[in-house]
Parts: C-alpha cells; structure tokens; sequence
C-alpha cells in the first residue's frame, strides 16, 4: 500500500480546518506539520502534526511532501517562493499573489524548477457548479452571471487582514473576484475584461463591483460582487445559444455556515495528491490558472469607474 504523503500546512487561520480535516478523511495525506507566526495560535493547535513558528523551519525540519499555504495575502510571495525554491509542491489558497507581477515571479520560479504550484479554487469543486460545467459541455454558451454575495464581517474568522487593503491587496474584488472569476473561466475558458464599476466605502475598501467578460468565443459575461449583502448568495447562470437557462446555488444542500466548503477541499486535496504523485505534474502557472486570475482582478481594478450610488 502507498504510504500518504505528507503535507506541511502554513497558516492556521480561519481557512485551516477545511484542510485539516480533508486531509484527515483523504487516506493520501497525512498532516505531518503546521507552522503559524502567531504563539496564542500555534499554542491552540491541539493535532499530532509537529508544530514550527517559521515556514523556513518547518520546509528543513519537517521535509513535506507537499505544502499547503493559507496566510495572508501579502506573504503569498515569500513563503510560496520558499516552497518552490526548496523543490516542495504547493497549493496555496486563493489569490496565487498580491500582485501579477507577484505571481509571475512565483509562475516561473515553478516553471524553471519543474514543481507543480497549484491555487485553490474551491468552488471549481463544488457539486452543483460540476454538475452545471458537465450539462452545458460542448453546447453553445451566450452568456454567464455569476453572483457572489456575502456580508464581508460575517465571514472573517477573527482574520481581521481581509479588510485591510494593503494585505488583502483590495476589497471584494481581490477576495471573491478570484472564485467568481475561476468559475467563469471554468464554463467559457479564457477571458478578457470589459469593464467594471466599484462602489468603495468611506475607507475606500471596495464593497461592491461589477465586471463585465468577454470569452474567445464571444460569449459575454457578468460577476457581480458584494461585501454588504444581508445574508449570502453565490449563484451561477448560463444562457446557452439555444435560449435554454441553466443555473446553479453553490450553497445548495449545505445548510450549516460554510457548510459547502467541507466538501470543497476534499476535492482540492483530492486533486493536489494526483498533481504531486503525477510523474512530471504540472508546474508554471499551476492548476486552473492562478495567475491568470491575479490578472483579471488586476485589469478590472485597472478600468474600473464609480458605481452608480457609490459612497452612499
């Protein structure tokens, strides 16, 4: 029988449980260390992984088979550029960096070394958005809106970061653009942005945005995004050329909060394991496009004009 590989998981944030407990129930992992800068936190970890307060220990000590990165977004760049350099797989969650050019820099250095760097879009898992990408392939689409509402404050986790722009690298757009992005990117393939509107708030955080895509195709599509909604709401429609309206709730099924996402990361996990025991897997940009995610956010920013009301 194969022996589980072993996975170092950095960050033991609000994110960390999915992972841990996937890894858990996936008989191809077995969490072997946890590494996090914060003592009271690392102090709570209560698991039988070894436990390090610097990733760089962990990477020389711990040796993993496989590195899961769920810090902040700001040190995306460094620690996942240590992974790589020390030939270690990663899967780090989404975005892939603060910047393009931050994960361009990580893109090549996987590139260069030949080691898989996968992101973690977790909702490419999901079971009703699976289902959805399996009905409408190889039809005709015209046309897709993603949704992708949530009230921001109910979801931190005590991980206050989020709503700092410098480390989350913007608002909703640079939080939920990546998995409503992705999703889009998983029914119409690649992407250019045609425009976008922002309504910011008085810290000049971005609560709500709408980006307007366009797919090689000529399909159109629309992702509206909003830290403010009372309640949550993640949807998917699809027109296909046929006039026939598919759709799909993402949270269908799943009453407990955040209740999907437990299934989620088993698919992730599932899928890093056959990446990293893949003989030659794949590296450069990683899984699913990462980077090219990272660039989308980055030119809706980029043209993006006030929303009506914007400020109010």
């Amino acid at each position: 029988m194969t022996e589980p590989l072993r996975l170092g998981i950095i960050g033991l944030g609000a994110i960390s449980p999915y992972y841990l407990t996937a890894a858990e129930r996936l008989p191809t992992w077995e969490p072997t260390a946890v590494c996090d800068a914060r003592t009271e936190t690392l102090e709570g970890f209560t698991g039988p992984a070894a436990r390090f307060r610097d990733h760089r220990t962990l990477l020389a000590e711990a040796r993993p088979d496989a590195l899961v990165v769920a810090v902040p977004n700001d040190v995306h760049l460094p620690v996942c550029r240590d992974a790589l350099r020390a030939g270690v797989p990663v899967c780090v969650e989404k975005p892939l960096a603060l910047t393009a050019a931050e994960g361009r820099v990580l893109a090549d250095l996987a590139h260069r070394r030949g080691v898989p760097l996968m992101t973690a879009f977790h909702r490419r898992y999901n079971t009703a958005v699976r289902e959805l990408a399996r009905r409408v392939a190889g039809r005709e689409i015209r046309a897709v809106r993603v949704r992708y509402l949530e009230r921001i404050e109910e979801h931190l986790g005590g991980e206050d970061w989020y709503l700092d722009p410098a480390r989350c690298g913007g608002g909703c757009l640079a939080d939920n653009g990546p998995n409503a992005l992705d999703v889009v990117r998983l029914l119409l393939g690649d992407l250019t942005v045609t425009g976008c509107a922002i309504e910011r708030d008085a810290y000049g955080v971005d609560r709500r945005a709408e980006i307007r895509l366009r797919g090689r195709t000529g399909a159109t599509a629309e992702v509206e995004l909003d830290w403010s909604y009372p309640g949550e709401l993640k949807d998917i429609a699809v027109e296909l050329a046929d006039g026939e309206v598919l759709g799909a709730d993402m949270l269908a099924g799943h009453t407990a909060f955040k209740g999907s996402l437990w299934h989620e990361y088993e698919g992730i996990l599932g899928e890093f394991a056959g990446i990293v025991s893949a003989s030659g897997g794949p590296a450069g940009p990683g899984a699913h496009g990462g980077l090219q995610a990272v660039e989308l956010v980055e030119a809706a920013y980029g043209c993006a004009r006030p929303a009506a009301g914007a400020g109010r």
